[in-house]
């Protein structure tokens, strides 16, 4: 990446990674809570519902509505889709327990798939992968297009899945394709009736007291893929900092902080690295006494300063596609 030191007001456009996320979940013997649900995410945001108690795919953004307009049944059949996988799911979670040789009791099988596609480059990812009761089951490949056996009970079912190459073809159809397709479909559908932006975020370097820590501090960014931390001479430090989490802000926006002990060297040797996806230039605050925000005292920077290191990102729409189509994968047929 390259790299440019904040020293003045700054546009940048961003592009993103898009990705589509579906959660499948049966289970047994849990309280409270359904024996099947498809959750449907974009951009870690979920975007539709469906269980075994209502039978009914529901959208969770008022603007996937506007699907109906291209195809007024599309609901009914998104929802005819999950009814079948809702009991293709049951004969996976009675074989898995088969295979286990379990009986009763609360077990899982989960399943996660999708795609993601860089708005900018055009570049797609698919990914498919099975977990039971909470551990790593089976996965694809997409690269080779050959399924990995995470578990022993797992191999059989790997080596009946890697035979069938009419199958597999499809399912690399539909992992560079038609799941792309879908995610370009509903990204088209929120660009014209979502527009959500953040108009800028802000970096700032803070300190509770002169012998306390020094926090380098992002807030107001989007999406919520970032990294923050310390370096000296160039170098990333991993000793006498703490990286702190990404949060949420109460607007959609996000926030994260990096802290570093006093150095006792010269503070010019170091400085603080933000990286926001779809921003293609690292965003670099050197060390300055003269720009550490406090509260004690009076503070050590001028409002004309702080001005200078406010970075302004020209965000995108919050492109939220909706449930996409059950995939045509080997899984259809259950796990035998």
């Amino acid at each position: 990446m390259k790299t440019s030191q904040v020293t003045m007001k700054t546009l940048v456009f961003v592009s993103l990674m898009h990705s589509l996320k579906m959660f499948y979940t049966a289970s047994s013997e849990v309280t409270n809570f359904p024996e099947f649900v498809i959750v449907g995410m974009v951009d870690d945001f979920q975007i539709d519902y469906y269980d075994s108690n209502t039978k009914r795919v529901e959208p969770r953004q008022d603007w996937m509505n506007k699907v109906t307009d291209d195809d007024a049944d599309f609901w009914e059949w998104l929802t005819e889709r999950a009814v079948v996988a809702q009991h293709v799911f049951k004969v996976n979670l009675d074989n898995l327990k088969r295979r286990f040789n379990q009986t009763g009791g609360v077990h899982i099988v989960q399943v996660m798939y999708g795609c993601e596609w860089d708005d900018e480059t055009g570049d797609v990812n698919g990914y498919d992968q099975y977990g039971y009761d909470g551990e790593d089951f089976i996965v694809l490949d997409t690269k080779t297009m050959t399924w990995v056996a995470a578990q022993q009970q797992a191999v059989f079912i790997k080596q009946e899945w890697n035979k069938d190459k009419a199958e597999l073809e499809d399912l690399k159809n539909y992992y560079t394709k038609e799941c792309p397709d879908w995610l370009k479909k509903y990204v088209n559908y929120g660009r014209s009736s979502l527009m959500r932006t953040i108009p800028f975020f802000t970096m700032s370097l803070l300190q509770k007291t002169p012998s306390s820590r020094v926090t380098c501090h992002a807030t107001g960014f989007y999406p919520n893929r970032a990294m923050m931390f310390w370096r000296k001479d160039g170098e990333e430090l991993h000793e006498d900092v703490d990286n702190g989490e990404i949060l949420p802000n109460h607007d959609g926006s996000f926030q994260i902080s990096a802290d570093l002990q006093l150095p006792s060297d010269d503070w010019g040797k170091y400085d603080c690295v933000f990286q926001l996806s779809g921003v293609k230039e690292d965003i670099v605050t050197k060390l300055d006494k003269r720009e550490i925000k406090t509260n004690y005292g009076k503070t050590s920077m001028r409002s004309d300063e702080r001005e200078d290191l406010t970075v302004t990102v020209v965000c995108p729409e919050e492109h939220q596609p909706g449930l996409s189509p059950y995939p045509p994968t080997t899984s259809n047929e259950g796990l035998s």
